[in-house]
């Protein structure tokens, strides 16, 4: 199994991005979506979630400019960013788990925002 994201860029500071995330193939039981970002030089950090039983979520550092939408039983996630600044540039990585044990990672959409 496989996530597949795409949808980062180049962009000036304010403007918007749509990053997107796809399974594969089927996968059971997702209960789990999530998007991380990962700076130069730090931590990778949560960012938004879908869960199958609390529905979505967002981190206080990008609740207000960024929606997470989808499908998690297909195995597809959605972060709409907008109001974009260069403190928001970094790899995105799209995350899934299932009741069964997977956790898998795609394989990071870079997102650059220019001054």
């Amino acid at each position: 199994v496989q996530l597949q994201a795409s949808g980062g860029g180049l962009v000036q500071a304010g403007g918007s991005l749509r990053l997107s995330c796809a399974a594969s193939s089927h996968i059971l039981n997702i209960n789990f979506m999530g998007w991380y970002r990962q700076a130069p030089g730090k931590q990778r950090e949560l960012l938004a979630t879908i869960t199958s039983g609390g529905g979505p979520n967002l981190e206080d550092s990008v609740k207000g400019r960024f929606t997470i939408s989808g499908d998690i039983a297909k195995g597809t996630v959605y972060l709409q960013m907008n109001s974009l600044t260069p403190e928001d540039t970094g790899s995105y990585y799209c995350n899934l788990k299932n009741l069964y044990g997977l956790d898998t990672w795609g394989q990071g959409t870079q997102v650059t925002v220019s001054s």
